[in-house]
């Protein structure tokens, strides 16, 4: 495990693979060092090194599963310690396609840990960090489906509403301060073949919004450093889901989605 204690790093969670990486790697071509946050077994290692010697940045990585309150404390502590933080990228997420009735506690639980306790944990323990710098930011990843509750994703929805909710009224809460919080809330993307291929099966409107997440990332960098609360990456989705009403909205994206169970 690789430390530095000079100069400010960004964190990102959920840096292994699809929008976590695209972050890093914009980060890096803008240099920033980084700290990179992922599941074990992610080649994390690997990643750090070649942005490493690619950009010329810092890179430090750290390994652990989110849905442990045990290891949040360990990541947040071990942070707090050893860096100093001005951007915070809460990545990471989980989720799934099935019927309520067909999963375990373990499943619905994993996504209420990850999903909201942990974006809650790191920021709340990481705040005091990021205060002590010039400027920080904190970039937070919902979901376009926190506009629309959706049938076989009944918890998903739920855990990216409270994503923007909470990302929006801290906005407003340190809106005096040093520190700025963003919020985006992409539609599907191309974050590894299993994702793909499973949105795939949604059929036309699946393919239509499928993401870049090398262009996601690229453009909410972009309008995070000019301190936007609300950051729409798609904006004709987002202004459907607005739009619609719920009676015409849910049986519509329900009968899509049930496509991937």
């Amino acid at each position: 495990m690789k430390e530095y204690t000079d100069n400010t790093f960004a964190v990102i969670t959920g840096a292994s693979q699809g929008l976590g990486k695209a972050f890093a790697l914009e980060l890096a071509k803008r240099k920033h060092n980084l700290i990179l946050i992922s599941l074990p077994k992610q080649n994390l290692n690997k990643l750090a090194n070649l942005i490493e010697t690619y950009y010329n940045v810092k890179v430090a990585y750290y390994e652990t599963d989110f849905s442990s309150d045990a290891n949040l404390k360990s990541l947040t502590s071990y942070l707090k310690e050893k860096y100093a933080i001005n951007i915070l990228i809460n990545n990471a997420g989980t989720g799934g396609t099935k019927k309520i009735e067909d999963v375990s506690l373990n499943y619905i639980n994993n996504i209420i840990q990850v999903n909201i306790k942990a974006i809650t944990i790191l920021t709340h323990q990481l705040l005091p960090n990021l205060k002590e710098q010039k400027k920080s930011y904190i970039l937070n990843v919902s979901s376009i489906a926190a506009f629309s509750p959706l049938g076989y994703k009944t918890v998903y929805p739920a855990s990216k509403a409270f994503v923007h909710s909470f990302s929006l009224g801290l906005s407003e809460e340190l809106k005096n301060t040093n520190v700025s919080v963003s919020v985006i809330n992409p539609g599907a993307m191309k974050t590894n073949p299993e994702i793909t291929a499973r949105i795939k099966k949604q059929g036309f409107l699946g393919k239509l919004t499928l993401l870049d997440p090398k262009k996601v990332a690229k453009y909410s960098i972009k309008k995070m450093f000019k301190r936007k609360a609300f950051i729409v990456i798609n904006p004709m989705i987002w202004f459907i889901s607005i739009l619609l009403p719920n009676w015409i909205k849910i049986p519509m994206m329900t009968s899509i989605i049930k496509r991937e169970a």
